[in-house]
C-alpha cells in the first residue's frame, strides 16, 4: 500500500494516481476514556496525570464494523487523531506504553481494510485545562502556571467549568475557539513556539522553555513513529493541528490585530496577559448578529483578581519587560511591540517560528522513519487571505490546510441564499455567487503547495458541518421521517464536496465519531460533526452498513480511486445523477484505474461509457477501466 509524492499528486507502486477521499477519526479522541472526559461533566483536571486514552478512537473488537463502514462509503484514508497528552500525560518522559500498543494494532486493522492512514497531532486552544485539547496538564505545571486558576481569573473558555444545561448562553456551541487569545493558550502557544526570543529567562531543567516543550512534544510523537515504522499504509504526521500565533507577531494593546471577527470576548495580548496576572480587565462581548458580528456588552474579567502564576513564581511575561506597574500599582505597557519586534528586526511568525518548527519536527521523525510523510498547515484564515506567509520546509511534504463555510459555522444553519466571503469581507448574494466563492477559496489553498513546497499535493485536512444545526430539527424529523432528516445537510455537503471536485483535491472530512450521540455531540465543547451516530442506528451493521449514517448521500458519491494517468477533469451533477471523469491516460501503466460508484446514488443501477477502454465491474461498487491508447479519455455515468 505505500504510495509516494510526485509533483501534485500520491502515487502507487504501479504508477497511478491516487486520489485520498478520507475522514477525520475521531473527534473524541480529543478526551480520554478514564475518567470519562466529555466535555459537559464538571471537572478540576486535578487527576490530568492519572488517565487513560485506551479506547479512543475506538475499541479494538469495534474496528471491524467501523473500518467496513468507511469502505463500504467510498473512504480510503484516515485522518488519525492522536494528542500529545494521551501519550505523555503521567509526565515528562513517561510515556503510556499501553496505549501504544492498542494504537499499533488498531493500526493494523486499519491496514487489513486498506486504508491510509496519515496521524493527526490533534490541538485546540493548547490542551484540556485551557478549553480546548492536546497538551498535557503537566506543560503549565512546568513554566509556573495554576491551570485551576483560569475559570475565574478569566483566563480560558472552559466547557467544563461553564455549561449550565438550564442557561444555554452559559455556553455556546461553537465558542470554544475564543480560548486561542486568552492567557492560558496564547501563553503556552507563545513559549512554543517563540520562548526563545520572548521568554529568554525561562528555563526548565537546563532548557529555555521553547526547547523543552518541543523536545517532548517531538519525541512523544516519534514513540508513535516507532511502533508504526513498518507500516506501508501509514503516511506520514500532520506536525501540528491547527497552530496558534500566541502574542507572536501581535501589538500588546491589539492595534494590529483584527478584532472585528471575533465572537466572543475580544481579548488584546494585554488584556490576556493581565487577567493571567490577576488584574481586572474590561474586555467587549461580540455576537453574531444577522451577517455582522457586533458588540453587544463589556464585561468585568477577573473581578476577584485571581494570578494563574503558582505561589513564588514570577510572572514571565512582567519578568521579561512586557509590563510593570506604576506608582499606583496599575498595570502599563512597557513595550507594545515586544512580541512584533525582536533585536530591531520585525518577526514572521511563518518564517521564523512555524518554519523551524515544522522542519525540527520533520527531521526528528524521520530518523526513525526517513520516508515520512509531513503534512502541513498554518491558519487558515492568513492562508486565503495571503496574510505575509513565509514559509520554508522541508522535502516530501503535503499541504494540508483547513477549510470551513464560515457563515454556516457562526450561525449554525446552512447559509445557501445568501452567504459571507470572509476573504473578500463581502456578503454573498445567491446560490452561484456562494459556490464560485467556496471553489475560489479552495483554489487558493490549493495555490500554497506551488509556492511553498514545490507543488506537492494538496489535502483539505479538515472540513465538514455540524449537524445539529437549525437547532437539531433533523433528528427530530429523523424519528418520523428518516429520508427527509438529512435534506439540508445533504445539499451543504454536496456544495462543499462540488468545490473539492472542481480543484481535483484530496480530502478528509470531520468527522466519523463511533461515540456520537444526539445530545452531546461528539462530546467535546458541544460539538457535533460526526457522519455517523449510534442514535441514528436502527439496525446491526451486518444487517444494513448504511444504518447510523447521517446525510450519506451528501458525501458518498463517485469519485474516482485511482487512475492510469492524470487526472484532468471530475464533476458531479447529484441531481441529475451524473459523473463526468476526464484523464490524460497512459498505457505504460499496466494497471487499470479505478472509480467508486456508490449504490445509494444509483439504487437503479447505471449506465457506463469511456471514450476508449474495456470496462469491468471489479466488486460491488467499484468499476475498473483498461485503456489501450494515450491521450485524453472521458468516462459518464448515468443513473438507468
Amino acid at each position: 500500500m505505500k504510495l509516494h509524492i510526485k509533483k501534485d499528486w500520491f502515487v502507487d507502486e504501479n504508477g497511478r494516481r491516487i486520489l485520498l477521499r478520507g475522514v477525520n477519526f475521531t473527534a473524541s479522541s480529543k478526551i480520554p476514556v478514564k475518567p470519562n472526559g466529555s466535555t459537559h461533566i464538571k471537572t478540576d483536571f486535578r487527576d490530568h496525570r492519572n488517565v487513560s486514552f485506551i479506547g479512543r478512537p475506538i475499541k479494538l473488537d469495534e474496528a471491524e464494523e467501523h473500518f467496513t463502514r468507511l469502505k463500504h462509503w467510498g473512504f480510503n484514508c484516515v485522518r488519525f487523531l492522536i494528542t500529545w497528552e494521551a501519550i505523555e500525560h503521567a509526565g515528562p518522559g513517561k510515556y503510556d506504553k499501553d496505549f501504544l500498543e492498542y494504537i499499533e494494532e488498531l493500526l493494523k486493522i486499519a491496514e487489513e481494510k486498506k486504508l491510509y492512514i496519515f496521524i493527526d497531532p490533534h490541538q485546540d486552544c493548547w490542551s484540556r485545562m485551557s478549553g480546548g485539547d492536546g497538551a498535557p496538564g503537566w506543560t503549565f505545571e512546568k513554566v509556573g502556571i495554576d491551570f485551576t486558576k483560569f475559570h475565574e481569573a478569566g483566563a480560558a473558555w472552559i466547557m467544563q467549568y461553564r455549561y449550565d444545561p438550564r442557561n444555554p448562553s452559559s455556553y455556546p456551541s461553537m465558542t470554544w475557539s475564543q480560548s486561542r487569545i486568552q492567557f492560558g493558550c496564547a501563553t503556552m502557544f507563545t513559549l512554543f513556539f517563540g520562548g526563545r526570543d520572548f521568554a529568554p529567562s525561562c528555563i526548565i531543567n537546563g532548557q529555555n522553555v521553547q526547547d523543552y516543550l518541543q523536545s517532548h512534544y517531538i519525541d512523544a510523537f516519534k514513540q508513535i513513529t516507532i511502533h508504526t515504522k513498518d507500516m506501508s499504509h501509514v503516511l506520514g504526521f500532520d506536525s501540528l493541528n491547527e497552530p496558534t500565533i500566541g502574542f507572536i507577531g501581535l501589538k500588546l494593546d491589539g492595534s494590529n490585530a483584527n478584532l472585528n471577527e471575533l465572537i466572543g470576548y475580544a481579548f488584546t495580548p494585554i488584556n490576556a496577559i493581565l487577567t493571567g496576572a490577576g488584574f481586572t480587565q474590561k474586555v467587549p462581548f461580540k455576537e453574531a448578529k444577522g451577517l455582522g458580528i457586533k458588540e453587544t456588552r463589556c464585561d468585568e474579567i477577573n473581578p476577584k483578581k485571581i494570578s494563574c502564576w503558582i505561589n513564588g513564581v514570577e510572572d514571565i511575561w512582567k519578568k521579561e519587560g512586557v509590563w510593570n506597574v506604576d506608582e499606583k500599582n496599575e498595570p502599563k505597557i512597557l513595550n507594545n511591540v515586544y512580541f512584533v519586534e525582536h533585536k530591531g528586526k520585525k518577526i514572521n511568525y511563518f518564517r521564523d517560528y512555524l518554519s523551524p518548527f515544522i522542519c525540527r519536527f520533520a527531521e526528528s521523525l524521520r530518523s526513525i522513519n526517513p520516508d515520512t510523510v509531513i503534512f502541513y498547515e498554518g491558519p487558515a484564515e492568513a492562508i486565503l487571505k495571503g496574510q505575509g506567509i513565509e514559509l520554508v520546509l522541508p522535502k516530501n511534504v503535503v499541504n494540508a490546510p483547513h477549510w470551513y463555510d464560515v457563515a454556516t459555522m457562526g450561525l449554525h444553519r446552512f447559509m445557501d441564499i445568501f452567504n459571507y466571503d470572509f476573504i473578500e469581507e463581502k456578503i454573498l448574494f445567491g446560490r452561484r455567487a456562494i459556490k464560485k466563492a467556496f471553489n475560489r477559496q479552495m483554489s487558493t489553498l490549493k495555490t500554497m503547495a506551488a509556492k511553498y513546497s514545490a507543488n506537492s499535493p494538496t489535502i483539505i485536512g479538515e472540513f465538514g458541518l455540524p449537524y445539529d444545526i437549525n437547532q437539531k430539527r433533523a433528528y427530530r424529523t429523523f424519528k418520523e421521517k428518516p429520508e427527509k432528516a438529512w435534506t439540508t445537510h445533504i445539499k451543504a455537503l454536496t456544495w462543499y464536496y462540488d468545490a473539492i471536485d472542481a480543484n481535483l483535491l484530496n480530502s478528509c472530512q470531520w468527522n466519523y465519531n463511533p461515540d456520537n450521540c444526539n445530545e452531546w455531540g461528539d462530546l467535546w465543547n458541544l460539538e457535533d460533526f460526526s457522519i455517523f451516530s449510534r442514535d441514528q442506528q436502527i439496525v446491526d451493521w451486518r444487517e444494513d452498513i448504511n444504518s447510523g449514517g447521517r446525510a450519506i448521500s451528501g458525501f458518498c458519491r463517485p469519485h474516482f480511486i485511482s487512475v492510469s494517468g492524470i487526472p484532468l477533469k471530475m464533476e458531479y451533477n447529484m441531481k441529475k445523477r451524473k459523473f463526468l471523469f476526464e484523464f490524460d491516460g497512459d498505457i505504460s501503466i499496466k494497471t487499470p484505474t479505478i472509480l467508486y460508484v456508490p449504490k445509494i446514488q444509483y439504487p437503479n443501477g447505471f449506465d457506463i461509457t469511456v471514450s476508449e477502454g474495456d470496462i469491468k465491474k471489479d466488486e460491488e461498487q467499484y468499476i475498473s477501466i483498461t485503456i489501450h491508447k494515450n491521450g485524453l479519455h472521458i468516462v459518464k455515468i448515468l443513473r438507468k
